[in-house]
């Protein structure tokens, strides 16, 4: 794997990061929280994964999200999109091919591969989370959590 992997996380990839232990998602976020990949983020995609994360079927504590959020605020890298886009059959999802753009992403991760175009978009891969950790050859021996 190259020293760090700049990468964009659909909001479904932190959900089922944080609610399937052992799952190849779950193994993503450890990189992030192990400092393997480098996180892009923007405004717009914080406040998905906070709305998101805050809602009550999924059951997470408000302390854990607080958490986990000042773990992505503080460590993640922050980019500022300046290219809009309109091509996911989810208008919501564009926001995450912008910052991938504006952040030079390696690779986007998603569940939802159906919802985006194609492999790639603009020379940047779209990959499920199992396809992530297979391409960049990551190991999943991490297990630092916030």
């Amino acid at each position: 794997m190259p020293a760090m992997v700049a990468v964009v996380l659909d909001t479904n990839v932190i959900v089922s990061g944080h609610l399937k232990e052992g799952r190849p998602e779950s193994t993503v976020l450890q990189l992030f929280y192990g400092g393997r990949i480098d996180l892009l983020v923007s405004n717009p995609i914080l406040t998905e994964y906070e709305e998101v994360l805050r809602r009550p079927k999924f059951g997470f504590s408000p302390p854990h999200i607080d958490r986990f959020l000042q773990r992505i605020r503080s460590a993640a890298r922050h980019v500022t999109p300046s290219v809009k886009v309109a091509v996911c059959k989810d208008p919501d999802d564009d926001r995450f091919l912008e910052c991938a753009l504006a952040g030079h992403a390696d690779t986007l991760v998603t569940g939802n591969k159906r919802h985006f175009p194609a492999r790639e978009f603009e020379g940047i891969p779209i990959l499920n989370a199992a396809e992530f950790l297979a391409q960049f050859a990551v190991d999943s021996s991490l297990t630092s959590r916030p």
